[in-house]
């Protein structure tokens, strides 16, 4: 039992961390196994972090693909100049109040970059990728986590049924000899051997009450909610069946590799640093951009002249003829000044301007080359990263499998055990009721079965532990 104590306490620690804020939720009346790992994919801290981040890398690679759309502004001005100051309209200086406006647009979109957007479109991408694979990671690994700690409820739910049969076999035994020890029938050390027996079963029952209390606390402590004594939970007894586990250690670590939401990801990152390194090598060639630009713009002084009429007017010049003094006429045009409507100068204002440009950078104080640099050190870790997940994969499938092995042979021995000190103890009992033996062999026998159906319990939950673990490498329904 303490091993399978610390098989649940290891995997833990090493899978995933878990929350233990509690929520208003609480354990009550009878709890199934799927509800439990229903309630802890809604509830826990690292699978809602991991949502959380999915989403926001999801905006990133939405922001990039955005970085292909031009780029387009408006603009809307008014004001008012005081003083000697410049005419929009005229672009002349006038010296009073003027109310103006200005309104335009301007558009600016890259052509090329060196495909520096398109790579970084593609990283963004892969990293989007690769969070809804650590979002599926977090589930996954909250579901063993549950199931492990859900078995390790059920192992001590048995435990402590055994617990109760062993205190009530002792009880009835101690209140048949306190019988007999009063007629003076027996030894009065048969009598208080026998009642030291039934303290240590009542001891054993409060210990083992315990333990299955600290496991429904942990499994509370998983689903995130508060832990409550009077939940039970549904028994999967009938599904427990151990046999020889189908598959290799070679078979099972390659359906990992393609299975295993952690190792995908993984790959799906180093995909993600070849991309940035690409993309900042992009940033260190020419860009060429496309810019446009509409406008228009108003003033409240201008003005505009309107022919009203034409007539000659005499002049203060002259021309001589016969010595004769003729005076020169010459037309004069009447105006009307108007005031030009905002419309007509929305309209006559209006101007527009296209343009092609290529950047060339030079010199940029060596942040360009600094930038590839970091994305191919970055490249670097994140394949180091990679390797390493999969050897601490390989390592982990090896171990558990071996484990599996050895729990699988623990519990075929002890099947064979029980059975063995069962008929042991029966013909112990048999022979001690009708005092032919001592309580010594009486004790020797009771504590032999009472342990072996102790360890034949632990050690069919613990292969059974050791089972899910494999099938969760593999990517399998894992209940």
């Amino acid at each position: 039992m303490t091993k399978v104590k610390a098989l649940i306490t290891g995997f833990l620690l090493c899978a995933t961390g878990f929350s233990f804020a509690q929520s208003t939720e609480r354990l009550s009346g009878q709890v199934t196994l799927q509800q439990c790992i229903e309630t802890a994919i809604k509830n826990n801290l690292q699978v809602r972090q991991a949502a959380y981040q999915a989403q926001a890398d999801q905006v990133s690679y939405q922001q990039a693909k955005g970085s292909r759309l031009p780029f387009i502004s408006g603009n809307v001005s008014h004001g008012i100049n005081q003083g000697r100051s410049i005419d929009p309209y005229t672009n002349t200086y006038a010296d009073q109040q003027i109310n103006f406006a200005n309104y335009n647009i301007n558009t600016s979109i890259t052509l090329w970059n060196g495909s520096s957007i398109r790579n970084n479109i593609r990283q963004n991408e892969f990293n989007a990728k690769a969070s809804e694979l650590d979002w599926q990671q977090a589930k996954d690994n909250i579901t063993i986590n549950v199931i492990l700690a859900y078995l390790q409820v059920l192992n001590n739910q048995e435990q402590l049924e055994i617990a109760r049969k062993q205190v009530e076999v002792t009880k009835n035994q101690a209140d048949r000899l306190e019988v007999l020890n009063k007629n003076g029938a027996i030894a009065p050390a048969t009598y208080y051997d026998m009642k030291g027996l039934l303290g240590s079963d009542e001891l054993n029952l409060i210990s083992v009450r315990n333990n299955l209390e600290n496991a429904k606390l942990t499994l509370a402590q998983l689903m995130n909610v508060n832990y409550s004594k009077d939940a039970t939970f549904e028994s999967i007894g009938s599904q427990v069946n151990p046999s020889l586990y189908d598959g290799t250690p070679d078979v099972i670590y390659d359906a990992a590799t393609t299975q295993l939401a952690l190792v995908k990801a993984a790959d799906l990152r180093v995909k993600s640093a070849q991309k940035r390194v690409l993309s900042t090598k992009g940033q260190k060639l020419p860009v060429l951009s496309f810019n446009g630009f509409l406008g228009t713009n108003y003033s409240s002084v201008a003005y505009r002249q309107l022919l009203v009429s034409t007539s000659d007017v005499s002049t203060n010049r002259y021309v001589m003829s016969n010595n004769t003094k003729l005076p020169v006429f010459e037309p004069q045009n009447v105006y009307n000044t108007q005031k030009i409507s905002y419309g007509d100068q929305w309209r006559n204002n209006f101007n527009t301007s296209f343009s092609i440009g290529i950047q060339v950078p030079i010199l940029n104080g060596l942040q360009a080359k600094s930038r590839v640099r970091q994305a191919e050190i970055a490249e670097k870790r994140t394949n180091f990263e990679t390797q390493t997940v999969k050897t601490q994969l390989r390592q982990s499938v090896d171990q558990a499998y071996i484990n599996m092995n050895t729990a699988f042979e623990r519990y075929n021995t002890l099947s064979k055990q029980v059975q063995d000190f069962t008929e042991s103890f029966k013909a112990a009992e048999v022979r001690f009721n009708e005092g032919v033996s001592t309580s010594v062999d009486y004790l020797v026998a009771k504590n032999n079965v009472d342990k072996s159906n102790s360890n034949f319990i632990s050690a069919k939950y613990d292969y059974l532990l050791r089972v899910k673990i494999l099938d969760f490498y593999q990517g399998k329904p894992l209940w």
